[in-house]
Order: C-alpha cells, then sequence, then structure tokens
C-alpha cells in the first residue's frame, strides 16, 4: 500500500510518498512560500536536488504541483495517482475533540472547522490541504493525525489554567500541547530501542528544534508537556517567547499602543533566540555568534538551555523520577553541546552523559549517558512522517 503524507503550513507544504510494505520513502520534498513571490518545489532526485519554480498561489495549486511531480516521466515513482491508496495529513489542533487519528469524514471536518478558533494560524492551511486532496484524488480515503491527540491523557491538574472556569466552560481555554506526534513516536521508539517495556518507563522527550517542547510520558501516557492552549508557551523557541508573565504582554500593549493580533505577531514571530540575540533564529547561527564573543547571542543560548533544564527537572518531579532522557527534533538530534549544556549539573538526578559518544552522535539512533548513570540519556532522530503514514494504514486497513 503506498500512502501520501501532506504537512500543510501557512506558506508551505511538505510531502513523502511512503509504500508501507518495504517501509520505504518513495518520494519526498516541498513546497515554499505558496502565495508569495518566488513559491516553489524542491525535492531529492538520485544525488541530485531539484527546484521547481512556478506561481503557487494557494495549497490546491501546490497539491496538484506534487501530484504531476510525482506522476511526471522525468522525476515520477508512480505512473497514476491509482497507485496512491490513502493521504495521511498532520492536523495542528484537535482541541478536546479527538485523542486519536481519525478517518476523514464531513463531520470530522466540521469538528477540525470548529477548532479553528484556537488554532487560527495552523488549521486552515491543514483544512485547505484536505479540501485540495478531495478535489483532486476524489474519493481516497484520508486520515488526521492530530498534534495535541497524545496529550489528552494529561490529568486536568495539568492541563488546567488558573483563569475562572467558566472560561474554560465556555472557550475551551487549557493547555493542549504539540509535537504530540512526535513524543508519541520517540516515547515509545526509545523503549523498543533499549529493549524495555513502554508500559512501565517514565520517559522525558525533549524535542527540540526551531519549535520545541518537552513531554512526560508515564505508562505510555503523556502526563504532561510544556506548550499550552498555543505552540508559544514553554521553553524558548527559535521566534516564539515561550514562558512569559501574562502581565507583560498587557504592559506591552499599553505602552506600545499595539492590540492583540500585534502581540501575537510579537510573540510568535520576533521574539524567542532571534528577539534576544538580533542575530537569528537559527542554533547553528546562534552558536556561531557565541563562539565569537557575541554576547546577546550566549544570554540567548543560556536562557534557551536553562529553561530546558528547569523543564526536565520539574517533569522528574512530576513523574516521581524517570527512566529516560530522550532527545529529538533538529537540535536535539544533532547539537552535541547543548544536549552537554542541559544535562549539566544534573547527576544528582541521576543524569550524566559520556562526553565522548555525546560528541560523535549527530542524526543517530544512541546511547549517549554514561554507564554508571542512573537515567538512560538516548538520541532518537523522530519520523513523525512515518507515524502518520503507520496511522494511515491502520485506519484504512480496518
Amino acid at each position: 500500500m503506498k500512502i501520501l503524507v501532506l504537512n500543510c503550513g501557512s506558506s508551505s507544504i511538505k510531502y513523502k510518498l511512503f509504500d508501507m510494505e518495504s517501509k520505504e520513502v518513495v518520494a519526498q520534498g516541498g513546497i515554499e512560500k505558496i502565495g508569495l513571490k518566488g513559491s516553489f518545489l524542491k525535492f531529492p532526485h538520485g544525488k541530485d536536488k531539484v527546484v521547481l519554480e512556478g506561481e503557487i498561489l494557494e495549497h490546491k495549486s501546490g497539491i496538484e504541483y506534487i501530484l504531476g511531480v510525482l506522476t511526471s516521466e522525468k522525476y515520477g515513482c508512480i505512473k497514476s495517482l491509482s497507485e496512491i491508496n490513502a493521504v495521511g495529513h498532520r492536523v495542528v489542533h484537535g482541541g478536546e475533540k479527538f485523542n486519536k487519528s481519525v478517518l476523514i469524514t464531513d463531520e470530522v471536518l466540521a469538528k477540525v472547522v470548529e477548532c479553528i478558533d484556537i488554532a487560527p494560524l495552523h488549521n486552515p492551511p491543514n483544512l485547505a490541504g484536505i479540501y485540495a486532496v478531495k478535489d483532486l484524488m476524489g474519493d481516497i480515503p484520508q486520515v488526521a493525525v492530530f498534534d495535541t491527540a497524545f496529550h489528552q491523557t494529561m490529568p486536568s491538574k495539568a492541563y488546567m489554567y488558573g483563569v475562572p472556569y467558566s472560561l474554560y466552560e465556555k472557550y475551551a481555554i487549557r493547555r493542549y500541547g504539540f509535537h504530540g506526534t512526535s513524543h508519541r513516536y520517540v516515547s515509545r521508539r526509545v523503549c523498543e530501542f533499549l529493549g524495555v517495556p513502554y508500559e512501565s518507563q517514565k520517559v522525558v522527550c525533549a524535542h527540540i528544534g526551531n519549535g520545541g517542547s518537552l513531554a512526560a510520558v508515564a505508562g505510555g501516557k503523556s502526563q504532561d508537556t510544556s506548550m499550552g492552549m498555543t505552540p508559544v508557551e514553554g521553553l524558548l523557541m527559535g521566534t516564539r517567547a515561550g514562558d512569559v508573565d501574562a502581565g507583560v504582554l498587557s504592559f506591552i500593549m499599553e505602552k506600545e499602543n499595539v492590540g492583540p493580533q500585534t502581540m501575537s505577531t510579537i510573540v510568535n514571530k520576533f521574539s524567542g533566540l532571534l528577539g534576544i540575540s538580533g542575530v537569528s533564529s537559527d542554533m547553528r547561527e546562534i552558536r556561531e555568534a557565541v563562539d565569537s564573543g557575541n554576547e546577546r547571542s550566549k544570554l540567548a543560548y543560556d536562557m534557551f538551555t536553562y529553561r530546558i533544564k528547569k523543564y526536565v527537572g520539574a517533569y522528574a518531579a512530576a513523574l516521581g523520577g524517570i527512566d529516560t532522557l530522550v532527545f529529538t527534533g533538529g537540535i536535539g538530534e544533532n547539537s552535541s553541546i547543548t544536549r552537554e549544556d542541559i544535562c549539566k549539573d544534573l547527576e544528582f538526578m541521576g543524569i550524566k552523559l559520556d562526553l565522548n559518544i555525546n560528541n560523535e552522535i549527530h542524526g543517530d539512533e544512541a546511547i549517549i549517558s554514561a554507564p554508571d548513570s542512573k537515567v538512560k540519556v538516548v538520541v532518537i532522530p523522530t519520523d513523525e512522517e512515518f507515524m502518520i503514514a503507520s496511522d494511515t494504514l491502520a485506519i484504512v486497513s480496518a
């Protein structure tokens, strides 16, 4: 069975085509700058990277472009679209309505639309991808895999905010968490890798990239996570502020005479590593600036690692200890110095790195803790797309 996985962002589409019998990625790539000048489709072809430029004004034309490439004589890997058996979609927000992946029906679509209020930046492009596939590929089965679903097992003491309960009842204001597909994959995979039972392990997952979140997982279920009702809360991220006193936001709005939309843009697009350093939102460029003596970049980096360290400690307390700390995401998988700085001084709680092994690991599955470390520290590359394809296969087969 061949399954196409789509991840539609506001101005981008990432895709992977899987052959689920061999678990092979048959094709992959992405479109960037949808609706903007200079939009393009980029994908690997053999040893080359192919970039096809064109006017891609909206998601439907973007997906049509992708399907055209998949079936083209020059770059294609299938002869016709009939070879694709199902399409799996990353859908960011399922609210309290979905605690697992589901086959997309008109009723499901209506519920995803209802979640737009709490995910105005993310759910509309996700929906645009679903509608486009329906228009272009007819009645092909489609499956929605929600970022928030894995965290629906959190107890109310973890997901409720200290605002009037009536506002929760009225607007569903609560912690939802994100990166759920990644946390679900990584927490399970690390137990397989270590040969330990998933159902009895206490795992803290650190998904660290341009966006980042931690999750406390016990018995295979999410108990807490650092992102909140939106992906702004929690860690310091590339351009997101992370945890900030709510009073600071109203203070800025009053002093700068800005409204809620502008404030949202500030904390989502101009804060985090970029806002503190004034250099970049990219950790590689931050590290280069730190090494060259840039003080604000060092401050940004120190805030970044410090906040992750605090969450690791908090989740160890919440779980009553941890068995495994697992790093994933672009930074978590590839930056040995960041992993080292996060784990530094955590020996008191049983975390001790093997610095030599840690320095050698860049994007591979590996145990990086010392033999006498009470907590296993492991790097596991995430694979959200394969998780989406696997869920899609299971649902369509059923």
